[in-house]
């Protein structure tokens, strides 16, 4: 999902309390105007003074927000109609309504005011439709300026791909913009769309065999381009599906994983507040860990690796050094470090206990014996946190590998670079190094597809145990 669907979903929020704590001070305001009192005096300004009614209407404005939420508001499809929202206004509202309506009379409240509350509903339901009638506008006016418009490539060339490109071309307040079509996914056709850079595929060519529809999907997957396809051409249905409509046509998105829109967000959220805090109760670990490295071989305390992360971009990931200086490979260690790659290359053709692009080094001799102790327990990845915090990782994810692992990857294992790479995952959790690299592989994308906040809560949770079981440790 682009950051520019994603800023106007986080502005839905804010914006809809804004609106409905305004309509409770405006039906305030309104009931104490003098042509209002004049027809029905006020018989409550004792007990529902304007202190203890604005606190009021600011608790109700986060339970109207719970209702929102639950009413399908925040919805993050980008192609969602006004009609279709403003609809989802006037019932979500409605609910509210009568949610206070039935606490009051169930409870028995000493509130004297109908029309505080009847006018809160009517007022509530006209602002926030109109704060979705700005925010429609803004995309509306955006779009039209060229800004924030989703790069789009059309393989077909049969009448649907046509009238959808006609339809694009001439609206593009529907947040598209055609930069390139092609009538089948031909051999070349790879290289001549990712120099496009586009955000989505829209595939509408059902004559096609399927091996080479496969070949498109697996392409989409590994450059991490949205695939959508017109309905007819698949009779299957994925897990995480979305379906719109262009041009009247129906049109299904294959979701790779959940994580888009406020997955996303809140899965960043829970990492910023869970990180922090993990990140200042290792702090007494870390500081001890920090001194034994300094005391048994010197600096640098710390070792900077690069890895792979999200959507294949290089990051450098910081562990605690467990190596002697001489054998730690990487630019950090200039020509030292290209002459340890070597060393490392050899040692992996021998002691390695994986196969496939992934490696791992059984009884290390490069490593200290200070080292061998927190890469026993795992303290090496404490500084992880840092990722985690600057936004390179997750708490939880696929594992972070190497650019020359990376490029042993298949087409298909490359989808796990959907999200950010994680200090633990489902598959460290399921027998770290005990696993195969295809069953890694598999357990990292089950996860993906199957993301939710309380898998995240399972992992961490779950992980302590595991290290201290030295399950799958090296």
């Amino acid at each position: 999902m682009k950051k520019f669907e994603i800023a106007f979903t986080c502005l839905k929020p804010p914006l809809d309390y804004l609106m409905v704590a305004l309509a409770g001070f405006t039906a305030y305001s309104l009931r104490f105007a003098d042509y209002v009192k004049t027809i029905r005096p006020v018989a409550f300004s004792h007990t529902l003074t304007w202190d203890r009614y604005w606190p009021l209407v600011l608790w109700v404005g986060l339970g109207w927000l719970v209702i929102f939420t639950f009413a399908g508001l925040y919805n993050t499809d980008p192609n969602r109609k006004l009609a279709r929202d403003l609809t989802r206004v006037i019932f979500a509202c409605s609910m509210g309504f009568a949610t206070i309506t039935i606490y009051v009379f169930s409870t028995l409240q000493k509130f004297d005011s109908r029309f505080l509350v009847l006018a809160g509903w009517i007022l509530a339901t006209v602002y926030v439709s109109a704060g979705r009638i700005f925010i429609h506008l803004l995309k509306y006016f955006l779009h039209q300026a060229g800004v924030g418009l989703r790069r789009t490539v059309i393989i077909g060339h049969e009448t649907i791909a046509n009238q959808i490109k006609d339809a694009l071309k001439a609206q593009p307040e529907l947040g598209y913009k055609i930069v390139g079509a092609f009538d089948h996914f031909t051999n070349d056709a790879p290289d001549r769309i990712l120099k496009l850079q586009p955000d989505e595929i829209i595939y509408t060519d059902p004559k096609t065999h399927e091996d080479q529809t496969l070949q498109t999907v697996e392409f989409a997957n590994e450059y991490h381009i949205t695939f959508k396809y017109s309905a007819d051409l698949f009779a299957t249905i994925s897990s995480n599906m979305a379906v719109s409509t262009i041009a009247g046509i129906p049109i299904v998105e294959l979701g790779k994983t959940s994580l888009i829109g406020w997955g996303r967000i809140l899965k960043r959220l829970f990492d910023i507040v869970m990180g922090s805090a993990l990140f200042i109760i290792s702090l007494p670990a870390a500081i001890f860990i920090a001194l034994g490295i300094l005391l048994e071989s010197g600096r640098p305390i710390f070792y900077k690796n690069e890895r792979i992360g999200q959507k294949g971009q290089k990051f450098i990931a910081y562990k605690f050094r467990s190596m002697r200086q001489k054998d730690c490979t990487g630019e950090q260690f200039g020509e030292q470090g290209v002459k340890a790659l070597e060393k490392e290359k050899d040692l992996i053709q021998t002691n390695s206990i994986k196969e496939g692009p992934i490696y791992k080094i059984q009884n290390d001799p490069r490593i200290t014996p200070f080292g061998k102790l927190i890469r026993r327990w795992s303290l090496d990845e404490l500084p992880q946190f840092i990722n985690v915090i600057m936004g390179d990782m997750s708490l939880v994810g696929p594992r972070p590998h190497q650019p020359r692992e990376v490029e042993g990857y298949q087409k298909q294992h490359k989808i796990i670079y959907t999200i950010k790479p994680g200090i633990s995952g489902l598959a460290q959790i399921s027998g770290r190094s005990n696993l195969s690299y295809e069953e890694e592989i598999k357990l990292d994308t089950f996860y993906m597809e199957h993301w939710s906040l309380i898998m995240d809560l399972i992992i961490l949770i779950k992980t302590p145990f595991v290290v201290l079981l030295r399950k799958g440790a090296l």
